[in-house]
Formats: C-alpha cells, sequence, structure tokens
C-alpha cells in the first residue's frame, strides 16, 4: 500500500504542478509542455487508478488545485451512544456527512448531510476537528481531502434517509459495528475524543 500511495501521490503532485503552470504562464511553449504533461499525467492515473475522468472532479478543476472539503456530524446521546448510518454502497458504518457544497457554509454542508443520511435535524454546537486525509493513506479516499467533524445535537428525527443509505442507528461506544471506507478507525476515534472531552483538533 505504501509504494502504491507513493507512485499515487507523486502523479498527483506532477499533475498539480501542471494545472498550476497551465493558470499562470504566459509563455505559449511553456502552455504546450505544461499542456502535455497534464494529458500525460492523467493517462498514468486512469491506468494506475483504472478510473475515467469524464465527470467534474478535483483532476478536471481549471483552477489552483486544492483539497477537497468534507463535513461530518458526530451526535453522541445521553447513553454514550453515537448515531452512524449504514452505506449502501459497502454495508459499513460512517458518520453521517459528506463533501461540502460549492457555496455552502461549513454549518449548511454538515447540517444538509445529517439531515439526507440520517434523517435528522441538528444543531451545530462547535467544530471539533479539522483532520487532513491523503490518498491512499487511510480510509477509501482518492483526492486529498479535509475533513471537518462537528459537535452535533438533534432537535428532531424525521426517521428517514437517502437511498445510499441501509440503515441508520445509536451504537454504544464500546460495541461499534464495522466501519465503512468512508472513516477510519484513526479519524473517528480522534474526532470522537475530541468531542467527548471538548477539545479542538486540527491536523
Amino acid at each position: 500500500m505504501k509504494d502504491y500511495g507513493y507512485f499515487y501521490n507523486y502523479l498527483i503532485r506532477i499533475l498539480d504542478i501542471a494545472k498550476i503552470g497551465l493558470l499562470y504562464t504566459k509563455d505559449p511553449y511553456a502552455h504546450d509542455n505544461y499542456e502535455e504533461i497534464q494529458t500525460l499525467t492523467m493517462e498514468a492515473l486512469e491506468d494506475f487508478m483504472n478510473l475515467k475522468f469524464e465527470r467534474p472532479n478535483y483532476f478536471k478543476r481549471e483552477v489552483y488545485p486544492t483539497p477537497n472539503v468534507s463535513c461530518r456530524a458526530i451526535i453522541i446521546n445521553d447513553k454514550n451512544e453515537i448515531l452512524l448510518v449504514q452505506e449502501k454502497s459497502d454495508g459499513g458504518y460512517s458518520i453521517p456527512g459528506g463533501w461540502c457544497d460549492l457555496y455552502d457554509t461549513p454549518i449548511e454542508a454538515v447540517t444538509r448531510e445529517a439531515y439526507e443520511e440520517a434523517g435528522v435535524k441538528i444543531k451545530v454546537k462547535r467544530l471539533a476537528a479539522v483532520l487532513s486525509k491523503k490518498p491512499l493513506s487511510e480510509a477509501d479516499t482518492f483526492v486529498p481531502e479535509y475533513a471537518l467533524f462537528f459537535d452535533c445535537e438533534i432537535e428532531e428525527n424525521l426517521h428517514i434517509h437517502d437511498h445510499e443509505i441501509l440503515n441508520v442507528d445509536f451504537f454504544s461506544l464500546e460495541n461499534l459495528p464495522k466501519f465503512s471506507v468512508k472513516n477510519s478507525k484513526r479519524e473517528f476515534d480522534l474526532a470522537v475524543d475530541a468531542v467527548i472531552n471538548k477539545k479542538t483538533i486540527v491536523e
């Protein structure tokens, strides 16, 4: 996994350099070179990761490359149980949340995601953790990501969820279900510890 991760990060760094060059260069020859580097690198990534760049994503952005941002809602009840959602994609459980949409504030994003995935209307109390996730190093992420974890409480439970979620339930922190690839055990432990001990973690 380390070898794969190193090669992937190497290709991503070259792609970043090419995109930055395309964004700022005024030299037509340099522009052509950066464009060729971008094309070759994307072909290598497609082959290496068995990906197709046919939809808008990190690799297609014609802007300065930056990490994606996700927001997740940590909801722990008075029984020391945490609310988790079961992902249809792999059957594992994760903290409710997902990518931030353009022009969303982080609070709007985490509130929307909690509603869509867990069917709950929440009150956001505070930001508990900002964790940096690198591709292939943990969980199932193929783009650099900043994950924002918020300490939240339920204002209303609507008992609904979207089609990507199989189940929504509270679980004891001492008896957790199998995790989805969307959350690693490490980030789960860090974020939950920040909520329980009223800390703010940034890494």
